[in-house]
């Protein structure tokens, strides 16, 4: 990863290193890097670009990041993330997308992400943005 985008990794998910625990990091366009845990799992999707993320029933007080960063211009992307939470599950998901576009070409990140949540399970998502351009750059995200 490059100085832009580890800045980018600390202001949408608040990370200086790789986290400890389930995440999986996109960084232009590609897997930076990749963990599960025994209660957190995380795949790729079988059809189409992006994840499958699968949390057992009863998981408790565990967390996941799914960050992406851009720094290259021109670089336009869709992805499709599948959350399964089991029954019982109390989790935190943190995602976000942060892009530094400093080139003539747009760049863009859609994500889009379908839950399936279990009973008696609480979930927290939270998700930051980051946009960084210059003037001869097209944002959109």
């Amino acid at each position: 990863m490059d100085a832009i985008q580890k800045q980018l990794l600390e202001a949408v998910a608040g990370l200086h290193e790789i986290p400890v625990g389930a995440y999986n990091i996109r960084a232009n366009g590609k897997s930076e890097g990749r963990n599960s845990t025994e209660h957190i799992e995380i795949t790729t999707r079988e059809e189409g670009d992006g994840i499958t993320i699968r949390i057992k029933d009863g998981t408790k007080k565990e967390s996941v990041h799914i960050p992406v960063v851009m720094s290259q211009a021109g670089l336009q992307e869709v992805v499709y993330n599948d959350f399964y939470v089991g029954d019982n599950c109390d989790v935190i998901i943190i995602a976000g997308c942060g892009i530094h576009n400093g080139g003539d070409a747009s760049s863009k990140h859609d994500g889009i992400h379908s839950f399936f949540i279990g009973k008696k399970t609480f979930h927290y998502y939270a998700f930051q943005l980051f946009l960084r351009y210059d003037q001869r750059s097209s944002r959109a995200i």
